[in-house]
């Protein structure tokens, strides 16, 4: 029997051709051709531009496997995890690589969050008995990460307080209400949807007890060792101490002191990882080099679908369409308190990254202590780009089957627009 069209390849197949159909009637064919160019080559070139990224981290997850921290991490959140992914054997890798993922989304670190989240997804992929349809696991979990909780939407502070907004950092609280509310929509909504077709089989068993037979002298470490990981440490904590103490106290704002120390997680975390991978006696630089090749043939797989996803986008944007979906969206949205000046970055939001920090950047330019660029900022901080995810990790392990993951990541997104109007209503 011919299984169904996922929901990705209906919304594509759709966007397409309303974007030909509308440039057609306003005239706009040139600039739609010119936009699918652009955007293709546009999604190449990020695809290039990820794999210095996505190979360094993803070689430093291979330290860490190595090393055991994925199943350490995995034990230690096993009572939670298993009750959101219960088809997730027992401190299997992908349990690790999920909360490594989940960590850095949380802490605004885009950089680190995607390899993780590649790698989890990778380590799923292990677990999918029909290749190239989501698992139950996988579209919770991409659900999951287009609505992650967010405790730190650094750049958005930053561009509010480079405009002159009075209190730049205000968005922090009702960013993390409104993200905490489509998480939660995200989980829900997969949940139930997820009952309408079935999961696929586990394709391997994994044994929670299964070691390597090396792994026992691994953890054998000598003082040298001890006392070489203490220097470091030392070392690194003085610095950061002699930093604050010379610091010009006279500019000690709570946005200099957010960035000071969202300036230090990637140095602290690489730290941590290489000093665990140091003390497990791992090596480092071959096993890191090992992952880093991964990195590598990832980021190649994932352009063909990147440059659909795209294509697509651009097309959308540049026939006229989505104006045409605003004007007549705008009635509606004006009813539950958003500005219609709004609307363009709502929509925006899930389909392009740039396009809607562009938007959002251009507003709170104009008028950084205004309602408008208030709201746009707590949208920009508390939403995710939904189709470049999609098309990220689902074409990291060439999934094409994406099943409910992309409505329910939708809902995630639409609740999480509400919540952040809502929100904004209330502490404006």
């Amino acid at each position: 029997m011919k299984e169904k069209a996922s929901p990705i390849n209906i919304i594509w197949f759709s966007i397409i051709l309303i974007s030909i159909v509308s440039a057609v009637w306003l005239g706009k064919t040139g600039e739609l051709t010119l936009a699918l160019f652009d955007e293709s080559k546009s999604a190449v070139m990020l695809a290039i531009g990820l794999i210095g990224s996505m190979a360094f981290w993803l070689g430093m997850m291979k330290v860490l496997e190595e090393a055991g921290a994925l199943k350490m991490l995995a034990k230690t959140v096993a009572p939670v995890m298993s009750k959101l992914f219960p088809e997730i054997p027992k401190n299997h890798p992908a349990i690790g690589a999920i909360v490594m993922n989940m960590s850095a989304n949380m802490l605004g670190m885009g950089n680190a969050a995607t390899p993780f989240g590649i790698n989890a997804m990778q380590e799923l992929d292990k677990l999918n008995g029909k290749k190239g349809r989501a698992t139950n696991a996988m579209c919770l979990f991409l659900a999951i990460n287009t609505s992650s909780v967010t405790l730190l939407p650094l750049g958005v502070i930053t561009i509010r307080a480079s405009a002159g907004a009075k209190d730049p950092a205000s968005i922090l609280i009702p960013s993390l209400l409104a993200t905490i509310v489509s998480t939660t929509v995200a989980i829900v909504m997969t949940k139930l949807m997820q009952r309408t077709t079935p999961d696929c089989a586990i394709a391997e068993a994994f044994s929670e007890t299964e070691e390597k037979p090396e792994e026992k002298d691994v953890v054998k470490t000598t003082l040298k060792q001890k006392i070489v990981a203490a220097v470091f440490v030392l070392a690194v904590l003085s610095g950061m101490v002699y930093q604050i103490v010379t610091a010009d106290k006279s500019d000690l704002s709570f946005t200099e002191v957010v960035k000071t120390v969202s300036n230090w997680l990637i140095p602290v975390i690489i730290t941590v990882i290489i000093l665990f991978g140091y003390l497990r006696n791992v090596k480092i630089y071959e096993t890191l080099c090992i992952g880093a090749k991964d990195g590598f043939n990832t980021a190649i797989k994932i352009i063909p679908f990147m440059v659909a996803i795209f294509a697509a986008v651009g097309m959308f944007k540049a026939s006229g369409a989505m104006e045409i979906m605003i004007n007549l969206l705008s009635p509606v949205t004006s009813l539950v308190g958003m500005p219609a000046e709004a609307l363009p970055m709502a929509l925006m939001r899930p389909l392009s990254g740039s396009g809607a920090f562009g938007m959002m950047s251009s507003i709170v330019e104009k008028d950084p202590n205004s309602f408008l660029s208030y709201l746009v900022s707590v949208m920009q901080g508390s939403t995710e780009t939904t189709f470049y995810v999609l098309a990220l990790y689902f074409g990291s392990v060439s999934i094409k089957n994406s099943r409910h993951a992309l409505p329910a990541a939708l809902c995630a997104d639409f609740a999480g627009i509400m919540a952040a109007v809502a929100f904004c209503h209330l502490f404006w």
